[in-house]
Protein backbone atom coordinates (compact mmCIF):
# COMPACT_ATOMS: atom_id res chain seq x y z
CA UNK A 1 0.00 0.00 0.00
CA UNK A 2 1.09 3.55 -0.69
CA UNK A 3 1.28 5.85 2.31
CA UNK A 4 -0.55 9.16 1.98
CA UNK A 5 -1.58 12.13 4.08
CA UNK A 6 -5.26 13.00 4.50
CA UNK A 7 -6.92 16.04 6.10
CA UNK A 8 -10.17 15.22 7.92
CA UNK A 9 -12.55 17.54 9.77
CA UNK A 10 -14.71 16.25 12.61
CA UNK A 11 -16.65 17.61 15.57
CA UNK A 12 -16.55 16.21 19.08
CA UNK A 13 -17.49 17.41 22.53
CA UNK A 14 -14.80 17.58 25.19
CA UNK A 15 -15.64 18.13 28.84
CA UNK A 16 -13.13 20.36 30.57
CA UNK A 17 -12.10 19.49 34.14
CA UNK A 18 -14.05 22.50 35.38
CA UNK A 19 -17.23 21.34 33.62
CA UNK A 20 -16.78 17.79 34.91
CA UNK A 21 -16.46 19.10 38.45
CA UNK A 22 -19.55 21.27 38.01
CA UNK A 23 -21.62 18.27 36.87
CA UNK A 24 -20.35 16.11 39.71
CA UNK A 25 -21.13 18.72 42.36
CA UNK A 26 -24.59 19.28 40.93
CA UNK A 27 -25.67 15.68 41.43
CA UNK A 28 -24.33 15.41 44.99
CA UNK A 29 -26.61 15.70 47.99
CA UNK A 30 -25.90 18.24 50.73
CA UNK A 31 -24.18 15.63 52.89
CA UNK A 32 -22.08 14.34 49.99
CA UNK A 33 -21.19 17.92 49.01
CA UNK A 34 -19.89 18.67 52.50
CA UNK A 35 -17.80 15.49 52.41
CA UNK A 36 -16.38 16.47 49.02
CA UNK A 37 -15.55 19.96 50.28
CA UNK A 38 -13.83 18.54 53.37
CA UNK A 39 -11.63 16.50 51.08
CA UNK A 40 -10.72 19.62 49.10
CA UNK A 41 -9.98 21.53 52.31
CA UNK A 42 -7.55 18.84 53.42
CA UNK A 43 -5.77 18.61 50.06
CA UNK A 44 -5.69 22.27 49.05
CA UNK A 45 -4.08 24.77 51.48
CA UNK A 46 -5.34 27.75 49.45
CA UNK A 47 -8.97 26.86 50.22
CA UNK A 48 -10.52 27.58 53.60
CA UNK A 49 -13.91 28.06 55.19
CA UNK A 50 -15.19 31.56 55.71
CA UNK A 51 -15.92 31.76 59.42
CA UNK A 52 -18.51 34.15 60.83
CA UNK A 53 -17.61 37.46 62.37
CA UNK A 54 -18.46 36.23 65.87
CA UNK A 55 -16.24 33.20 65.52
CA UNK A 56 -13.36 35.32 64.24
CA UNK A 57 -13.75 37.68 67.18
CA UNK A 58 -13.82 34.76 69.63
CA UNK A 59 -10.68 33.34 68.03
CA UNK A 60 -8.93 36.71 68.32
CA UNK A 61 -9.91 37.01 71.97
CA UNK A 62 -8.62 33.52 72.64
CA UNK A 63 -5.35 34.33 70.90
CA UNK A 64 -5.02 37.54 72.93
CA UNK A 65 -5.62 35.67 76.19
CA UNK A 66 -2.68 33.35 75.37
CA UNK A 67 0.07 35.68 74.07
CA UNK A 68 2.71 32.95 74.24
CA UNK A 69 1.02 31.06 71.42
CA UNK A 70 1.90 32.21 67.92
CA UNK A 71 -0.86 32.08 65.30
CA UNK A 72 0.79 31.93 61.88
CA UNK A 73 -2.55 31.84 60.04
CA UNK A 74 -3.97 35.01 61.57
CA UNK A 75 -4.24 37.97 59.20
CA UNK A 76 -4.74 40.58 61.94
CA UNK A 77 -2.22 43.42 62.31
CA UNK A 78 0.07 44.03 65.27
CA UNK A 79 -1.90 47.02 66.43
CA UNK A 80 -5.21 45.14 66.58
CA UNK A 81 -3.51 42.28 68.45
CA UNK A 82 -2.11 44.63 71.02
CA UNK A 83 -5.54 46.17 71.51
CA UNK A 84 -7.00 42.74 72.18
CA UNK A 85 -4.19 42.01 74.60
CA UNK A 86 -4.96 45.25 76.38
CA UNK A 87 -8.58 44.30 76.68
CA UNK A 88 -7.56 40.91 78.07
CA UNK A 89 -5.30 42.60 80.66
CA UNK A 90 -8.11 44.91 81.72
CA UNK A 91 -10.32 41.94 82.52
CA UNK A 92 -7.69 40.16 84.61
CA UNK A 93 -8.60 41.89 87.93
CA UNK A 94 -12.23 40.84 87.45
CA UNK A 95 -11.09 37.26 87.00
CA UNK A 96 -9.00 37.53 90.18
CA UNK A 97 -12.04 38.81 92.07
CA UNK A 98 -14.08 35.84 90.87
CA UNK A 99 -11.40 33.39 92.07
CA UNK A 100 -11.11 35.06 95.46
CA UNK A 101 -14.86 35.27 96.06
CA UNK A 102 -16.09 33.07 98.89
CA UNK A 103 -19.58 31.76 98.20
CA UNK A 104 -19.53 29.39 101.11
CA UNK A 105 -19.44 26.32 98.95
CA UNK A 106 -15.69 25.83 98.83
CA UNK A 107 -15.74 25.94 95.00
CA UNK A 108 -13.26 28.85 94.60
CA UNK A 109 -15.82 31.30 93.32
CA UNK A 110 -17.51 29.08 90.77
CA UNK A 111 -21.01 30.16 89.83
CA UNK A 112 -23.92 27.87 90.42
CA UNK A 113 -24.63 27.64 86.71
CA UNK A 114 -21.06 26.72 85.73
CA UNK A 115 -22.23 23.23 84.93
CA UNK A 116 -24.35 24.68 82.12
CA UNK A 117 -21.16 25.62 80.29
CA UNK A 118 -20.55 21.97 79.48
CA UNK A 119 -22.50 20.36 76.65
CA UNK A 120 -25.19 17.96 77.73
CA UNK A 121 -24.45 14.67 75.97
CA UNK A 122 -27.23 12.13 75.59
CA UNK A 123 -26.48 8.83 77.27
CA UNK A 124 -26.16 5.92 74.87
CA UNK A 125 -29.09 3.55 75.30
CA UNK A 126 -28.19 -0.10 75.91
CA UNK A 127 -28.65 -2.59 73.13
CA UNK A 128 -31.08 -5.48 73.37
CA UNK A 129 -28.25 -7.90 74.10
CA UNK A 130 -26.80 -5.72 76.86
CA UNK A 131 -30.24 -5.25 78.42
CA UNK A 132 -30.93 -8.99 78.47
CA UNK A 133 -27.47 -9.98 79.73
CA UNK A 134 -27.84 -7.49 82.57
CA UNK A 135 -31.04 -9.28 83.61
CA UNK A 136 -29.41 -12.70 83.22
CA UNK A 137 -26.72 -11.74 85.71
CA UNK A 138 -29.45 -10.91 88.26
CA UNK A 139 -31.09 -14.34 87.99
CA UNK A 140 -30.68 -16.72 90.92
CA UNK A 141 -29.41 -19.56 88.73
CA UNK A 142 -26.28 -21.74 88.60
CA UNK A 143 -23.50 -20.43 86.40
CA UNK A 144 -24.05 -23.19 83.83
CA UNK A 145 -27.70 -22.20 83.40
CA UNK A 146 -26.77 -18.53 83.13
CA UNK A 147 -24.29 -19.34 80.36
CA UNK A 148 -26.95 -21.25 78.42
CA UNK A 149 -29.43 -18.37 78.72
CA UNK A 150 -26.72 -15.94 77.59
CA UNK A 151 -25.98 -18.24 74.66
CA UNK A 152 -29.65 -18.10 73.62
CA UNK A 153 -29.55 -14.31 73.86
CA UNK A 154 -26.90 -14.29 71.13
CA UNK A 155 -29.24 -16.21 68.79
CA UNK A 156 -31.95 -13.49 68.85
CA UNK A 157 -32.46 -11.15 65.92
CA UNK A 158 -33.02 -7.40 66.16
CA UNK A 159 -36.75 -7.86 66.80
CA UNK A 160 -36.15 -10.28 69.67
CA UNK A 161 -37.15 -13.47 67.85
CA UNK A 162 -35.26 -16.75 67.96
CA UNK A 163 -34.72 -17.71 64.33
CA UNK A 164 -33.09 -21.10 65.02
CA UNK A 165 -34.72 -24.14 66.55
CA UNK A 166 -33.37 -25.70 69.74
CA UNK A 167 -32.33 -28.84 67.86
CA UNK A 168 -30.23 -26.74 65.45
CA UNK A 169 -28.56 -24.97 68.36
CA UNK A 170 -27.79 -28.28 70.07
CA UNK A 171 -26.26 -29.63 66.85
CA UNK A 172 -23.99 -26.58 66.61
CA UNK A 173 -22.63 -26.93 70.14
CA UNK A 174 -19.48 -28.99 70.77
CA UNK A 175 -20.13 -32.43 72.26
CA UNK A 176 -17.92 -31.82 75.31
CA UNK A 177 -20.44 -29.25 76.59
CA UNK A 178 -22.98 -32.10 77.06
CA UNK A 179 -26.02 -29.90 76.44
CA UNK A 180 -29.29 -31.49 75.37
CA UNK A 181 -32.52 -29.99 74.03
CA UNK A 182 -34.29 -30.33 77.37
CA UNK A 183 -31.75 -28.11 79.13
CA UNK A 184 -32.03 -25.52 76.36
CA UNK A 185 -35.83 -25.64 76.68
CA UNK A 186 -35.51 -24.73 80.36
CA UNK A 187 -33.05 -21.95 79.48
CA UNK A 188 -35.49 -20.66 76.88
CA UNK A 189 -38.25 -20.43 79.49
CA UNK A 190 -35.95 -18.33 81.67
CA UNK A 191 -35.18 -16.12 78.68
CA UNK A 192 -38.87 -15.65 77.84
CA UNK A 193 -39.56 -14.39 81.37
CA UNK A 194 -37.18 -11.46 80.92
CA UNK A 195 -38.15 -7.97 79.88
CA UNK A 196 -39.43 -6.87 77.41
CA UNK A 197 -42.32 -9.30 77.36
CA UNK A 198 -42.43 -11.45 74.25
CA UNK A 199 -38.67 -11.80 73.91
CA UNK A 200 -37.30 -15.15 72.77
CA UNK A 201 -40.42 -16.12 70.81
CA UNK A 202 -40.12 -18.39 67.78
CA UNK A 203 -43.24 -17.12 66.03
CA UNK A 204 -45.61 -14.18 66.09
CA UNK A 205 -48.28 -16.22 67.85
CA UNK A 206 -45.86 -17.21 70.62
CA UNK A 207 -44.66 -13.60 70.96
CA UNK A 208 -48.20 -12.29 71.43
CA UNK A 209 -49.07 -15.15 73.80
CA UNK A 210 -46.04 -14.36 75.99
CA UNK A 211 -47.16 -10.75 76.27
CA UNK A 212 -50.71 -11.77 77.14
CA UNK A 213 -49.44 -14.19 79.79
CA UNK A 214 -47.46 -11.35 81.37
CA UNK A 215 -50.68 -9.33 81.88
CA UNK A 216 -52.57 -9.56 85.17
CA UNK A 217 -54.98 -12.53 85.25
CA UNK A 218 -57.97 -10.24 85.77
CA UNK A 219 -57.33 -8.34 82.52
CA UNK A 220 -60.51 -8.12 80.46
CA UNK A 221 -60.70 -10.52 77.47
CA UNK A 222 -57.29 -12.02 78.37
CA UNK A 223 -58.44 -15.67 78.12
CA UNK A 224 -60.22 -15.13 74.79
CA UNK A 225 -57.22 -13.26 73.41
CA UNK A 226 -54.89 -16.11 74.40
CA UNK A 227 -57.11 -18.62 72.65
CA UNK A 228 -57.19 -16.40 69.55
CA UNK A 229 -53.42 -15.89 69.18
CA UNK A 230 -52.65 -19.55 69.91
CA UNK A 231 -55.23 -21.14 67.62
CA UNK A 232 -56.98 -18.61 65.38
CA UNK A 233 -54.48 -15.85 64.60
CA UNK A 234 -54.86 -16.46 60.86
CA UNK A 235 -58.61 -15.85 61.06
CA UNK A 236 -58.05 -12.59 62.93
CA UNK A 237 -55.53 -11.48 60.31
CA UNK A 238 -58.02 -12.31 57.54
CA UNK A 239 -60.76 -10.50 59.50
CA UNK A 240 -63.08 -13.47 59.29
CA UNK A 241 -65.10 -12.27 62.24
CA UNK A 242 -68.12 -14.48 61.65
CA UNK A 243 -66.10 -17.69 61.87
CA UNK A 244 -64.03 -16.34 64.75
CA UNK A 245 -67.14 -15.58 66.82
CA UNK A 246 -68.42 -19.07 66.18
CA UNK A 247 -65.17 -20.74 67.26
CA UNK A 248 -64.73 -18.58 70.37
CA UNK A 249 -68.46 -18.76 71.18
CA UNK A 250 -68.50 -15.09 72.07
CA UNK A 251 -70.51 -11.99 71.30
CA UNK A 252 -69.56 -9.20 68.96
CA UNK A 253 -68.65 -6.90 71.85
CA UNK A 254 -66.30 -9.54 73.28
CA UNK A 255 -64.65 -10.05 69.90
CA UNK A 256 -64.18 -6.30 69.59
CA UNK A 257 -62.50 -6.22 72.99
CA UNK A 258 -60.25 -9.16 72.03
CA UNK A 259 -59.20 -7.37 68.85
CA UNK A 260 -58.40 -4.15 70.70
CA UNK A 261 -56.37 -6.03 73.31
CA UNK A 262 -54.31 -7.90 70.71
CA UNK A 263 -53.67 -4.81 68.58
CA UNK A 264 -52.16 -3.06 71.63
CA UNK A 265 -49.44 -5.71 71.86
CA UNK A 266 -45.98 -5.23 70.36
CA UNK A 267 -45.16 -7.70 67.57
CA UNK A 268 -41.49 -6.58 67.61
CA UNK A 269 -40.46 -6.36 71.29
CA UNK A 270 -36.76 -5.99 70.54
CA UNK A 271 -37.12 -3.11 68.08
CA UNK A 272 -37.24 -0.54 70.89
CA UNK A 273 -33.60 -1.29 71.71
CA UNK A 274 -32.33 -0.66 68.21
CA UNK A 275 -29.38 1.75 68.03
CA UNK A 276 -30.33 3.17 64.65
CA UNK A 277 -29.52 6.85 64.62
CA UNK A 278 -31.96 9.32 63.18
CA UNK A 279 -30.76 10.91 59.97
CA UNK A 280 -31.79 14.52 59.65
CA UNK A 281 -32.42 16.24 56.35
CA UNK A 282 -30.98 19.69 55.72
CA UNK A 283 -33.20 21.43 53.13
CA UNK A 284 -31.46 23.17 50.28
CA UNK A 285 -34.17 25.80 49.71
CA UNK A 286 -36.89 27.40 51.83
CA UNK A 287 -40.32 28.35 50.48
CA UNK A 288 -42.20 31.29 51.99
CA UNK A 289 -45.22 33.33 51.01
CA UNK A 290 -44.19 36.96 50.58
CA UNK A 291 -46.96 39.48 49.85
CA UNK A 292 -49.23 36.80 48.45
CA UNK A 293 -46.52 35.25 46.21
CA UNK A 294 -44.63 32.05 46.94
CA UNK A 295 -40.88 32.68 46.86
CA UNK A 296 -37.88 30.39 47.29
CA UNK A 297 -34.60 31.24 48.94
CA UNK A 298 -31.44 29.27 49.59
CA UNK A 299 -30.95 27.80 53.04
CA UNK A 300 -27.84 29.52 54.49
CA UNK A 301 -27.16 26.50 56.72
CA UNK A 302 -26.79 24.26 53.66
CA UNK A 303 -24.42 26.59 51.78
CA UNK A 304 -20.73 26.07 52.55
CA UNK A 305 -18.89 29.38 52.92
CA UNK A 306 -15.53 29.09 51.16
CA UNK A 307 -12.80 31.58 50.35
CA UNK A 308 -9.20 31.77 49.18
CA UNK A 309 -6.53 31.81 51.86
CA UNK A 310 -5.28 35.38 51.72
CA UNK A 311 -1.80 34.66 53.03
CA UNK A 312 -0.99 32.10 50.33
CA UNK A 313 -2.66 34.25 47.68
CA UNK A 314 -0.44 37.23 48.63
CA UNK A 315 2.66 35.03 48.43
CA UNK A 316 1.74 33.97 44.90
CA UNK A 317 0.94 37.56 43.95
CA UNK A 318 4.34 38.82 45.11
CA UNK A 319 6.40 35.90 43.78
CA UNK A 320 6.11 34.57 40.25
CA UNK A 321 8.70 31.88 40.82
CA UNK A 322 8.50 28.58 38.96
CA UNK A 323 8.88 26.75 42.28
CA UNK A 324 5.42 27.98 43.24
CA UNK A 325 3.80 26.44 40.18
CA UNK A 326 2.02 23.83 42.31
CA UNK A 327 0.49 26.52 44.52
CA UNK A 328 -0.65 28.37 41.41
CA UNK A 329 -2.47 25.25 40.21
CA UNK A 330 -4.08 24.78 43.61
CA UNK A 331 -5.18 28.42 43.56
CA UNK A 332 -6.93 27.85 40.24
CA UNK A 333 -8.59 24.68 41.57
CA UNK A 334 -9.84 26.57 44.62
CA UNK A 335 -11.33 29.29 42.42
CA UNK A 336 -13.04 26.67 40.26
CA UNK A 337 -14.51 24.95 43.30
CA UNK A 338 -15.89 28.18 44.78
CA UNK A 339 -17.41 29.13 41.42
CA UNK A 340 -18.92 25.69 40.82
CA UNK A 341 -20.42 25.53 44.32
CA UNK A 342 -22.05 28.91 43.79
CA UNK A 343 -23.30 27.85 40.36
CA UNK A 344 -24.73 24.67 41.89
CA UNK A 345 -26.85 26.57 44.39
CA UNK A 346 -27.90 29.13 41.78
CA UNK A 347 -29.18 26.32 39.55
CA UNK A 348 -31.00 24.68 42.47
CA UNK A 349 -32.66 28.01 43.28
CA UNK A 350 -33.78 28.57 39.68
CA UNK A 351 -35.23 25.08 39.35
CA UNK A 352 -36.94 25.32 42.75
CA UNK A 353 -38.57 28.64 41.89
CA UNK A 354 -39.82 27.24 38.58
CA UNK A 355 -41.34 24.26 40.43
CA UNK A 356 -43.00 26.53 43.00
CA UNK A 357 -44.47 28.72 40.24
CA UNK A 358 -46.16 25.70 38.66
CA UNK A 359 -47.23 24.02 41.89
CA UNK A 360 -48.48 27.09 43.76
CA UNK A 361 -51.92 25.45 44.17
CA UNK A 362 -50.24 22.65 46.12
CA UNK A 363 -48.88 25.13 48.65
CA UNK A 364 -52.31 26.70 48.95
CA UNK A 365 -54.56 23.62 49.09
CA UNK A 366 -52.37 20.53 49.56
CA UNK A 367 -51.80 17.31 47.61
CA UNK A 368 -55.24 17.28 46.01
CA UNK A 369 -54.25 20.41 44.05
CA UNK A 370 -50.98 18.98 42.69
CA UNK A 371 -50.75 19.42 38.92
CA UNK A 372 -48.94 17.12 36.47
CA UNK A 373 -45.33 18.11 35.87
CA UNK A 374 -42.45 16.56 33.93
CA UNK A 375 -38.76 17.36 33.81
CA UNK A 376 -38.90 18.57 30.21
CA UNK A 377 -41.31 21.37 31.13
CA UNK A 378 -38.88 22.84 33.66
CA UNK A 379 -35.93 22.25 31.34
CA UNK A 380 -37.58 24.12 28.46
CA UNK A 381 -38.57 27.00 30.71
CA UNK A 382 -35.07 27.54 32.14
CA UNK A 383 -33.12 26.64 29.02
CA UNK A 384 -31.47 23.67 30.68
CA UNK A 385 -30.99 20.08 29.60
CA UNK A 386 -33.42 17.53 30.97
CA UNK A 387 -30.57 15.56 32.54
CA UNK A 388 -29.46 18.71 34.39
CA UNK A 389 -32.93 19.12 35.91
CA UNK A 390 -32.87 15.45 36.88
CA UNK A 391 -29.55 15.94 38.71
CA UNK A 392 -30.86 19.07 40.47
CA UNK A 393 -34.03 17.38 41.72
CA UNK A 394 -32.32 14.23 43.04
CA UNK A 395 -31.58 14.24 46.79
CA UNK A 396 -32.32 17.97 47.04
CA UNK A 397 -34.97 19.00 49.54
CA UNK A 398 -37.36 21.91 49.94
CA UNK A 399 -38.66 23.22 53.26
CA UNK A 400 -42.27 24.39 52.89
CA UNK A 401 -45.09 25.28 55.30
CA UNK A 402 -46.48 21.80 54.54
CA UNK A 403 -43.26 19.96 55.39
CA UNK A 404 -39.99 18.94 53.77
CA UNK A 405 -40.21 17.41 50.29
CA UNK A 406 -37.67 16.17 47.79
CA UNK A 407 -37.79 18.19 44.59
CA UNK A 408 -38.67 15.04 42.66
CA UNK A 409 -41.88 14.81 44.69
CA UNK A 410 -43.43 17.60 42.63
CA UNK A 411 -43.04 15.65 39.37
CA UNK A 412 -45.42 12.92 38.32
CA UNK A 413 -47.52 11.36 35.59
CA UNK A 414 -51.02 12.46 34.76
CA UNK A 415 -54.45 10.96 34.13
CA UNK A 416 -56.77 12.45 31.53
CA UNK A 417 -60.09 13.77 32.80
CA UNK A 418 -63.45 13.78 31.01
CA UNK A 419 -63.15 17.48 30.24
CA UNK A 420 -59.89 16.91 28.37
CA UNK A 421 -57.69 18.16 31.17
CA UNK A 422 -55.12 16.27 33.24
CA UNK A 423 -54.94 15.25 36.88
CA UNK A 424 -51.72 14.48 38.67
CA UNK A 425 -51.11 10.99 40.02
CA UNK A 426 -50.16 12.58 43.34
CA UNK A 427 -53.55 14.29 43.52
CA UNK A 428 -55.30 10.98 42.77
CA UNK A 429 -53.39 9.24 45.53
CA UNK A 430 -54.39 12.05 47.90
CA UNK A 431 -58.04 11.61 46.92
CA UNK A 432 -57.81 7.85 47.51
CA UNK A 433 -56.27 8.43 50.94
CA UNK A 434 -59.02 10.92 51.76
CA UNK A 435 -61.81 8.55 50.66
CA UNK A 436 -60.38 5.67 52.69
CA UNK A 437 -59.99 7.88 55.77
CA UNK A 438 -63.64 8.92 55.59
CA UNK A 439 -65.11 5.50 54.76
CA UNK A 440 -67.30 3.42 57.07
CA UNK A 441 -64.99 0.85 58.66
CA UNK A 442 -67.82 -1.69 58.69
CA UNK A 443 -68.40 -1.22 54.96
CA UNK A 444 -65.07 -0.14 53.43
CA UNK A 445 -64.85 1.01 49.85
CA UNK A 446 -63.62 -1.43 47.22
CA UNK A 447 -61.30 -0.42 44.38
CA UNK A 448 -64.24 -0.43 41.96
CA UNK A 449 -66.28 1.83 44.23
CA UNK A 450 -63.37 4.26 44.54
CA UNK A 451 -63.02 4.25 40.75
CA UNK A 452 -66.74 5.05 40.39
CA UNK A 453 -66.54 7.89 42.92
CA UNK A 454 -63.59 9.47 41.10
CA UNK A 455 -65.41 8.96 37.78
CA UNK A 456 -68.31 11.04 39.06
CA UNK A 457 -65.80 13.82 39.78
CA UNK A 458 -64.59 13.67 36.18
CA UNK A 459 -61.42 11.68 36.85
CA UNK A 460 -61.44 8.47 34.83
CA UNK A 461 -59.21 5.92 36.58
CA UNK A 462 -59.29 2.16 36.01
CA UNK A 463 -59.72 -0.23 38.92
CA UNK A 464 -56.22 -1.66 38.35
CA UNK A 465 -54.77 1.85 38.62
CA UNK A 466 -56.65 2.41 41.87
CA UNK A 467 -55.21 -0.85 43.22
CA UNK A 468 -51.69 0.20 42.21
CA UNK A 469 -52.01 3.62 43.87
CA UNK A 470 -53.57 2.04 46.97
CA UNK A 471 -50.67 -0.38 47.33
CA UNK A 472 -48.15 2.46 46.92
CA UNK A 473 -49.91 4.21 49.82
CA UNK A 474 -49.70 0.97 51.85
CA UNK A 475 -53.49 0.86 52.23
CA UNK A 476 -54.85 -2.62 52.88
CA UNK A 477 -57.40 -4.26 50.56
CA UNK A 478 -61.09 -3.94 51.32
CA UNK A 479 -61.37 -7.27 53.12
CA UNK A 480 -58.50 -6.39 55.49
CA UNK A 481 -59.87 -2.91 56.27
CA UNK A 482 -63.19 -4.24 57.52
CA UNK A 483 -63.75 -3.96 61.25
CA UNK A 484 -66.40 -5.30 63.60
Amino acid sequence: MKHSLQLKLSQHLTLTPQLQQSIRLLQLSTLELNQEIERFLQDNPLLEREEGAEEEEAAQLQAAATPTTTDFTSSTTTSSTSEKEGEGNEREPEADQDWSRDDGGGSYGQHEDDENDYPQLAAESPSLREHLLWQVNLLQLPERDKRMVAMLVDTLDDDGYMTQSLDEIVAMLPSEMEVDAEELQIALRHLQHLEPAGIGARSLAECLALQLEALPPDTAFRAEALATVRNHLDLLAARDYAKLKKLLKCTEDTLRGVQQLITRLNPRPGANYSNDEARYIVPDVIVRKVKGVWRTSLNPDAMPKLRINRMYADILHRNRDASLQQLAGQLQEAKWLIKNVQQRFDTILRVSQAIVDRQRHFFEHGEVAMRPLVLREIADTLGLHESTVSRVTTQKYMLTPRGIFELKYFFGSHVTTETGGACSATAIRALIKQLVAEEDSRKPLSDSQISDILGKQGIVVARRTIAKYRESLQILPVNLRKSI
